[in-house]
């Protein structure tokens, strides 16, 4: 027997990615801090692979998925990649230059800088549900950053897995940026990597599997999370204005998505004209329902599985499920439309666990103060929506609600905004990234003090007591 033969598939995967590690690192601490120039560079290159290979990328997902809408894998995993990159171009310049802090008069005559290393070599752990936009959008901060990247790519997808890693391979060297794929365990090999800075996407349970699996390393993460993201409905605005800006966000992608709406509170009066609503909007965007080509399938068989055992819960437990259009499933091609949720109870699993599919719980309400002690009794969500045109009461919901994110009378949207993080609270996660707190969560900001032949440090030196000594705490202590 060969030593070879000694080791299983998952020690092979966890050796190879060790050695990769250090092959990674070597080569940073050979050019720990890439210029300008290179990193406009390789975002430059990365950009122009990933527009000349849209069109594979968008069949490949539609291959895994088994149906996926064309518009929604163009706009929701490739668009915000161009966009990110296009943003990052355009302000890494200023990102870069080390900014000029206030030394103070104790310090003087000093200067003070806070200049943005990069941190080294990123982990990067992809999930399913948006393959592309979830392993570029990272690695595009990771790179402006000036580091390089392993990236662990989900095992649902591997058409899509293919097609990136010949992205990847053209783009930039194996020791610049490295893919990786395999099951649970050579995920949780990945995560016990001593990595500069973990940037994990997921659910909240293995979530806290990878933060454990990183503390052992004292590896910073990141986690991008989910939860129930709650969309209050408030009394004054018009219910069909409501359900246009629901309805885009739980439908794209049929509802797997982070930041989907999870449920909707609304005024128990209305509960009946918002499902007439919501039916007759959806009839209009997806007028053959389930055999709609811009409605995505569920992922697989598994998670469809999931969905209709969480129904099926909800159902023996006093649930009301009203589909959003009469061709409502395919159990053989795993696709469902949106289905409503009424009469829910808090013992329903639909209403404990992140739906992430096309399920939508409504929850009413009486009072307005009863619907917002809903959301602040439960775990901070990763996003909150809510539909109003009161300022007063937008004020209020923004100042004394906790989320990751929000949106006023829209939702899912807010993720497209390049010139703000993106990250979750609590339970939804930790950190963020996009835009400028991207560069920065990748990177160290190290205070630097500069002084020149002449310092007062001298001053401060024992023995202690002197007048100087005096004078100054005098002044400062005060």
């Amino acid at each position: 027997m060969t030593a070879a033969e000694n080791f299983t598939p998952e020690s092979l995967d966890s050796a190879i990615m060790e050695k990769t590690l250090q092959e990674q690192r070597d080569s940073f601490m050979a050019e720990p801090m890439p210029s300008m120039q290179q990193r406009r560079d390789k975002l430059n290159t990365l950009k122009r692979n990933l527009l000349a290979m849209k069109e594979p990328l968008c069949e490949a997902l539609s291959q895994d998925y088994g149906q996926r809408s064309y518009h929604d894998s163009l706009m929701a995993d490739v668009l915000p990649c161009v966009m990110n990159i296009n943003y990052n171009l355009k302000h890494l310049k200023k990102w870069m230059k080390p900014s000029r802090r206030h030394a103070g008069i104790l310090l003087a005559p000093a200067k003070v800088d806070v200049i943005y290393q990069p941190l080294g070599v990123i982990g990067i752990v992809v999930p399913w549900n948006f393959p592309v936009m979830l392993s570029i959008g990272p690695l595009i901060s990771a790179i402006a950053a000036g580091n390089r990247a392993m990236i662990k790519l989900s095992e649902f997808t591997p058409n899509t897995n293919q097609v990136l890693r010949q992205l990847v391979a053209e783009t930039f060297s194996h020791d610049e940026v490295a893919v990786f794929e395999g099951e649970a365990d050579t995920a949780a090999a990945f995560t016990k990597l001593p990595f500069d800075h973990l940037l994990f996407t997921g659910s909240t349970t293995v979530g806290r599997h990878v933060m454990h699996a990183a503390a052992d390393n004292l590896t910073p993460v990141t986690l991008e999370l989910g939860g129930k993201t709650p969309t209050l409905i408030a009394p004054d605005i018009p219910l069909e204005l409501a359900v246009e800006r629901i309805i885009y966000g739980k439908s794209m992608n049929a509802g797997q998505i982070c930041v989907a709406p999870d449920y909707v509170l609304i005024p128990e009066k209305k509960v009946d004209d918002f499902v007439a609503e919501y039916q007759k909007q959806f009839s209009a965007m997806y007028p053959d329902g389930v055999a709609s080509s811009d409605f995505t399938s569920v992922v697989n068989k598994r998670q469809y599985q999931r969905l209709l055992d969480w129904l099926g819960d909800a159902e023996n437990k006093g649930a009301k499920v009203i589909p959003c259009h009469k061709q409502a499933r395919n159990d053989r091609q795993h696709r469902m439309i949106t289905h409503l949720v009424l009469n829910t109870s808090t013992d329903m699993t639909l209403m404990q666990e992140e739906i992430f599919g096309p399920l939508l719980p409504i929850v009413p309400y009486k009072q307005l103060d009863q619907a917002m002690d809903y959301i602040r009794q439960r775990p901070r969500p990763l996003a909150l929506y809510l539909m109003s045109l009161d300022p007063a009461l937008q004020k209020k919901v923004t100042e004394t609600t906790h989320a990751g994110g929000m949106c006023i009378n829209e939702s899912l949207f807010h993720v497209a905004a390049d010139d703000a993080p993106f990250g979750g609270i609590g339970h939804s996660g930790m950190g963020h990234y996009h835009g400028r707190e991207g560069f920065e969560t990748f990177s160290k900001a190290k205070t630097v003090l500069r002084r020149g032949k002449f310092s007062t440090g001298k001053l401060v030196t024992p023995p202690y007591g002197n007048w100087i000594q005096k004078l100054m705490l005098a002044m400062f202590l005060r």
